[in-house]
């Protein structure tokens, strides 16, 4: 016989004998089997075998129950096993899909326009958790990851002070710098323009040493004048997994426009201007100020989350152009 054929004369027999509450639940068993196995397999062999046992094992309990409380009874218990077998196949997104996707949304929240510092900031914590539940973009001073070419992606404030020089500009001058920032910021375009801003960085693992130059692009003047602020620091140290000291040692305007109108003279005064001892004039102001303190609470193959580790609320969004041997992502 076939397991339809089996299902059907177990359900006749049931008929031809005087009606109980037991012999109605099996009758309504039979059925049952029968339909939700119209299309036999191997598998449902199992199932039909499955159910019998449970009917078997627990008779007993039905005795006592009319023919509707029974059928209500087993509906109720089919439903409850089908409902737990969609609940298996549809199984929620692993840690590691949802570390994906949590950087995804801050990177897409980066190149919005406008974005509100209170969600790029949320954001970045969610990447930040997601990366320490799954081991990703841990201890960005250990990783060796931390050294390549890194363009700024966002900053909650202007794109300027992103450059080590400002925080250590801001620790010279901590009464005066805001207000001195808040002129240059008022600066409407297109008298001025920031445009990309970029960090190359050069720590070696061995000594905890290496060197941060940060460019900035700045345009004036509608595009006329341009040039490209360079502040060269010095990796002094690691402090703790994601944070390194740097010292801010000179800053000069690089690749100007206007100067570049005068031909190889212009090129010329360009490449052999000196300079500014920038440090050294932010030391008389004010010892140790030079020195600050780069955070970066997360970091991987292409992503990296910073901070000023002695403090304040700005979050800077980096993406990496690449690292260092022409290895690109």
């Amino acid at each position: 016989f076939t397991h339809r054929q089996v299902a059907i004369t177990a359900a006749h027999r049931t008929m031809t004998k005087p009606t109980s509450s037991t012999t109605i639940l099996s009758l309504l068993i039979g059925l049952t089997t029968l339909h939700s196995t119209y299309s036999f397999s191997p598998s449902s062999l199992a199932t039909v075998h499955s159910r019998c046992s449970f009917r078997n094992q627990h008779t007993h309990h039905f005795k006592n129950l009319g023919s509707h409380d029974s059928r209500s009874h087993f509906v109720r218990l089919r439903n409850s096993a089908e409902a737990g077998a969609t609940s298996t196949a549809s199984q929620a997104p692993s840690a590691l899909d949802q570390f994906y996707k949590a950087k995804e949304d801050l990177i897409d929240a980066c190149i919005a326009t406008s974005p509100s510092k209170q969600k790029i900031l949320d954001l970045a914590r969610n990447v930040e958790d997601m990366g320490e539940q799954v081991g990703m973009g841990q201890a960005s001073c250990l990783s060796g990851l931390l050294s390549g070419e890194w363009e700024l992606l966002y900053a909650s404030e202007d794109k300027t002070r992103s450059s080590p020089f400002f925080w250590a500009f801001r620790k010279a001058f901590p009464d005066q710098a805001d207000q001195i920032f808040s002129i240059t910021d008022a600066i409407p375009y297109p008298i001025k323009e920031i445009g990309s801003a970029i960090q190359t960085i050069e720590l070696d693992k061995s000594t905890n040493t290496g060197t941060l130059v940060s460019r900035v692009e700045v345009s004036t003047l509608g595009g006329y004048a341009t040039s490209t602020m360079t502040t060269r620091c010095t990796i002094i140290g690691v402090e703790g997994l994601d944070c390194v000291r740097v010292r801010v040692e000179t800053t000069k305007p690089e690749k100007w426009t206007i100067l570049q109108l005068l031909g190889s003279l212009g090129e010329s005064v360009i490449e052999n201007a000196p300079p500014f001892p920038s440090g050294e004039a932010l030391e008389k102001v004010q010892p140790g100020s030079s020195e600050v303190v780069i955070k970066s609470t997360f970091c991987d193959q292409n992503l990296r989350i910073s901070r000023d580790g002695l403090g304040g609320n700005d979050v800077y969004i980096w993406k990496r152009n690449g690292f260092f041997g022409d290895i690109e992502i």
